[in-house]
């Protein structure tokens, strides 16, 4: 299998598109076909079925991803082991994270990690219902919940809390509830929820267990926009929260605790631009600690 027309393949599969392939790369859509039509008359059978909607793999098609992940994962191995310390925190960092995480404590500091490695090229994209690590949508990626499929390295990045937050100006024109049952009353903020990705995110009811929101918003930081503008009562991340001016904290004995993990695929462990950005978001998260899992009232 010749390694090029092996690595370009891999880029078709893991869009799942020419287009978004070709992108990526930085080449021609033309030169991916011919690539990807060369590997398929070196192993002889079709590998991929090509669509108006996009590309995806036969069962040879599987079977020769798989063997091209490995050649892979030897390469950049060797590659890693091979470099000079002073390249080998150089190159494309792709980073993903759920928008609070992401947006509202990462993408801040990102200047700190450039500035401690000033060769990376930095990469947040989110996470989405369907991200997936094994098809290369990034390189390392924070999650809520540890997954439990696939080749990857998990450890736990940090706990955090959820509250219930209104703003002043809410509570001075509809009041405040007196008792948790008296938020059914409330304008409440929350997911929507078909298109919640993934059940660590469905905590509204550990706070009110028929909660119907009136404003579905799809991230956490669209909440805690509404929230802050007087939209109602949310249950917000504490560190998003954490510092907002305007913003009050309802019934602080009533906590929802959720975890981040750092995760990464294992084809990636050789490669120590992703072990340097981990320790990066333990260092982050370790000195923002008291955000995350504020001391809660005795």
């Amino acid at each position: 299998m010749n390694w090029d027309d092996a690595r370009y393949f891999l880029a078709v599969a893991r869009e799942g598109q020419m287009l978004g392939a070709s992108r990526r790369l930085g080449v021609s859509q033309a030169l991916l076909s011919r690539r990807v039509a060369a590997l398929e008359a070196s192993v002889g059978t079709r590998l991929m079925d090509r669509t108006t909607r996009g590309c995806t793999l036969t069962g040879a098609g599987q079977e020769v991803f798989g063997a091209a992940e490995r050649m892979e994962e030897e390469i950049l191995g060797a590659a890693s082991r091979l470099q000079g310390s002073e390249n080998v925190y150089a190159g494309t960092i792709r980073i993903g994270a759920p928008d609070g995480f992401g947006s509202a404590f990462l993408a801040p500091r990102l200047g700190r990690l450039r500035d401690t490695y000033p060769e990376l090229h930095i990469q947040l994209v989110p996470i989405t219902r369907s991200f997936s690590l094994s098809q290369r949508e990034a390189d390392l990626a924070v999650m809520v919940g540890r997954p439990d499929r696939g080749r990857l390295r998990v450890r736990r990045l940090t706990d955090y809390t959820i509250g219930l937050y209104a703003s002043e100006d809410y509570l001075a024109r509809v009041g405040r509830p007196d008792t948790p049952d008296d938020l059914a009353m409330h304008a409440k903020v929350g997911y929507v929820d078909d298109l919640v990705y993934s059940a660590e995110l469905q905590y509204a009811n550990e706070f009110l267990r028929d909660w119907r929101s009136a404003f579905e918003v799809t991230t956490a930081m669209g909440q805690l926009e509404v929230v802050k503008a007087g939209g109602g009562i949310g249950a917000l991340h504490d560190f998003m929260a954490f510092g907002q001016p305007g913003l009050v904290r309802l019934f602080p004995e009533l906590v929802a605790q959720r975890t981040y993990w750092t995760v990464w695929h294992e084809n990636m462990r050789a490669a120590r631009r992703v072990a340097a950005v981990a320790s990066f978001l333990d260092d982050i998260v370790r000195e923002a600690r008291a955000a995350f899992l504020p001391a809660r009232p005795r």
